[in-house]
């Protein structure tokens, strides 16, 4: 049975959308799509979409703070774990000092949207 909606993308809400696409752009390689002052969109190449959009006022989670939940995060798998991570946090990712697995590693992107890099 086929539903009526269909999966797009995911939108993150940022100060900046450009600069934080560039820094996924960076982080996954995906291609940019669209871009104007308010909306920014990366394309994966097939269908998957991650777009970030201008919100002047947006205030990153703090995690692990169940005051400030992050509420939503993206999982990236990745062949290299260590080497990965590196690649982030040279991008401009932080690590958070909380790391709950072995198997992944938490990460905030520069607007502070948490993040996981898996194996």
């Amino acid at each position: 049975m086929s539903g009526f909606a269909r999966f797009y993308g995911v939108v993150l809400e940022c100060q900046d959308p450009r600069a934080l696409a560039e820094f996924y752009s960076a982080l996954t390689g995906w291609e940019l799509e669209y871009a104007d002052d308010e909306w920014v969109t990366l394309r994966d190449g097939d269908n998957v979409r991650l777009s970030f959009q201008k919100a002047p006022g947006h205030i990153a989670p703090n995690w692990p703070d169940a005051a400030s939940p992050m509420q939503v995060h993206l999982d990236f798998y990745v062949d290299d774990l260590t080497k990965s991570v590196d690649h982030a946090i040279a991008l401009g990712a932080t690590r958070f000092d909380h790391q709950p697995g072995e198997s992944f590693t938490v990460l905030a992107d520069p607007a502070g949207h948490p993040f996981c890099l898996c194996v």
